[in-house]
């Protein structure tokens, strides 16, 4: 038995280490924090392209200008094209395909963060590393639709606003209006995870990467270095 525990503890370490991990003290990993309730959401992908609707392409993010390369392709939402495993099905992601995005973006410039941010944002001071530099990309949340659970990492900002903390960290409804009120993008692998259709509702959290269960939103990335 005790042999076993061992080889368990092992392989969750391995599909752990697959993916981006943000530097975190223990009581980061371990802080619970508040649910944001009944939540729009709207389905976008990395390589979207632009539409009138939605200028802003998506081969690159908010905090990663090869985004689309260094995820390994086109994440293409459509549902014929994607595996079981909830990918896609002509590569293997690089990154996690579990992703989302929040209307907020801490970094004001190459050089700076936003005034606001060392103030509102729980885990700043443990991950500050220098001006300029998100500590945002990579935190995980937690996202429930009816009954069912899924983990996802914040790698982009949206939908529409990347200045509303209010909603991301204060817990006041999202400024957009646009899209039904969407207040989080999610990936395609979220949605067909949680069986969303469009502009379902969702309630979602921050949580810490010791609060992250294995499931499949372990099982793609690179490890951190």
């Amino acid at each position: 038995m005790k042999f076993l525990l061992i080889c368990l503890a092992l392989c969750t370490l391995t599909h752990a280490q697959k993916v981006n991990v943000p530097r975190e003290s223990l009581r980061t990993q371990r802080a619970l924090y508040k649910w944001h309730t009944n939540i729009t959401t709207s389905t976008f992908w990395v390589g979207e392209r632009p539409t009138a609707r939605n200028p802003t392409p998506n081969h690159k993010s908010s905090w990663d200008t090869k985004w689309m390369q260094n995820f390994g392709g086109f994440d293409d939402p459509n549902p014929a094209n994607r595996t079981k495993h909830y990918t896609p099905k002509s590569f293997t992601p690089k990154l996690n395909p579990f992703y989302i995005a929040l209307p907020y973006n801490d970094v004001l410039r190459w050089d700076k963060h936003k005034p606001e941010a060392s103030r509102v944002i729980p885990w700043f001071k443990d991950r500050f590393t220098k001006p300029g530099r998100t500590t945002c990309k990579g935190q995980w949340v937690q996202i429930f639709n009816g009954r069912r659970s899924c983990f996802a990492q914040w790698e982009d900002c949206g939908p529409f606003f990347t200045d509303d903390y209010e909603y991301v960290f204060l817990h006041r409804r999202p400024k957009n209006k646009l899209n039904g009120g969407a207040g989080i993008d999610v990936s395609p692998a979220v949605r067909d995870y949680l069986n969303l259709g469009s502009k379902g509702k969702v309630h979602w959290r921050f949580v810490g990467s010791a609060q992250v269960p294995n499931g499949p939103w372990l099982r793609y990335g690179r490890g951190r270095k």
